[in-house]
């Protein structure tokens, strides 16, 4: 008994580490991160109730080892919620550096809403319609209304979500709480599906998207959107799709871009590749692209790669990424951030010290919110309609 509190306060430790450095490369080691980054101002009562377990028991090196840890624990839990707290007071004048002045009517960082105090509005609720057939695969969105909509004169807003999943999986129903904040603050949001692979190759999912877009511009006066103002958000491998169909499509609809913890030059995804990572990412990338960067192959990795389709005329980008993020790694960000910046192109990258893949699953963490508050700057700025 006399060790197990040690031990306990170890495994705390351990975990709270994960704030700090990168998880191991094991398939599931990386949620440990989100647990830890995401959810660590809940976790630190683990710690708190050892301590004060061990401080009411015989002293000894295995009570003093406990406080020790212990304390370490809690530190780091809390090291994502005051790096968050930084990071927000100068968020909003970057933000405005970046894109314009916007009105929002909260804040970057509120603790009631990290320990969920702060009410959600509800959305409208969601329906699924069908934008494609392609070869007779039924293609589905789930069109999600806006509850209130600024300068509805020519309809709301719209929000292109393209989900994440490795180019092989995923689906339309990632985090769709998300998608009802949006539309909760006004926007309407059009979360797609897309043909994945090994069936299907790039470029199809371009293709898909252009579908979907199409559609809804179609669809407009039906659903209450204004087809001139659209945004494409993307998580992962849907980030990739975003800013290559964003800035490849040269289309005035698409006033902006969101890309969340992905991938942006395809020829370097291949060259940081490996077969024993914890994605296997060299085999999702034969199966994705259908091969290596080669002579044959070089036009498809071009046009799969929004570092190399962007211009100076593409549209304003918000790029969010962990540094901890094991899965993608937070260069592929940092290396278009560069080449924007080159072009004159308007935008942002926020940096999450303590992030990792999958870090806004908890939209109320440390990393949730500074998210959330700049894509609802982002998406007043550009679109002109503040949420």
């Amino acid at each position: 008994m006399n060790l197990l509190l040690p031990l306990l306060a170890a495994l705390l430790a351990v975990i709270s580490l994960l704030t700090l450095v990168h998880a191991p490369s094991w398939m599931w080691a990386w949620k440990l991160t989100i647990l830890a980054g995401e959810f660590g101002h809940w976790l630190l009562l683990l710690p708190l109730v050892l301590a004060a377990v061990a401080a009411g028991g015989p002293a000894g090196k295995e009570r003093t080892l406990t406080l020790v840890l212990c304390a370490f624990a809690a530190v780091m839990f809390l090291r994502p919620v005051y790096g968050a707290q930084r990071l927000a007071k100068r968020i909003s004048e970057d933000l405005e550096a970046a894109f314009g002045a916007a009105r929002i009517d909260r804040p970057a960082w509120s603790w009631a809403r990290l320990f969920g105090v702060t009410p959600t509005r509800a959305a409208n609720g969601m329906i699924t319609e069908i934008f494609a057939q392609p070869d007779g695969q039924e293609l589905k969105l789930d069109f999600y209304a806006p509850v209130k909509a600024p300068n509805t004169a020519g309809g709301a807003p719209c929000i292109v979500v393209i989900h994440g999943g490795g180019w092989d999986g995923g689906d339309r129903k990632q985090l769709d709480g998300w998608n009802s904040r949006w539309a909760a603050r006004g926007y309407a949001v059009a979360a797609i599906s897309y043909r994945l692979a090994p069936q299907w190759k790039w470029p199809m999912q371009a293709g898909d998207i252009g579908s979907a877009i199409a559609w809804l511009k179609v669809h407009a006066p039906r659903l209450g959107i204004d087809p001139t103002r659209l945004v494409l958000l993307g998580r992962s491998a849907g980030g990739q799709i975003a800013t290559a169909v964003g800035y490849g499509a040269r289309d005035p609809a698409i006033r902006g871009v969101i890309a969340l913890y992905a991938p942006h030059d395809m020829p370097f995804v291949w060259s940081v590749s490996r077969e024993g990572d914890a994605l296997n990412s060299a085999k999702l990338m034969r199966q994705y692209m259908g091969g290596p960067p080669d002579a044959a192959n070089q036009p498809l990795y071009v046009s799969a790669s929004g570092q190399l389709l962007a211009g100076a005329d593409s549209p304003p980008t918000l790029l969010v990424h962990g540094l901890l993020d094991t899965l993608s790694w937070y260069r592929h960000s940092e290396r278009l951030s560069a080449r924007l910046t080159e072009l004159g192109v308007a935008h942002y990258y926020l940096q999450l010290p303590w992030g990792t893949h999958g870090f806004d699953f908890n939209p109320h963490g440390p990393g949730g919110q500074l998210a959330d508050y700049a894509i609802d700057r982002f998406l007043a700025t550009v679109t002109g309609s503040p949420g």
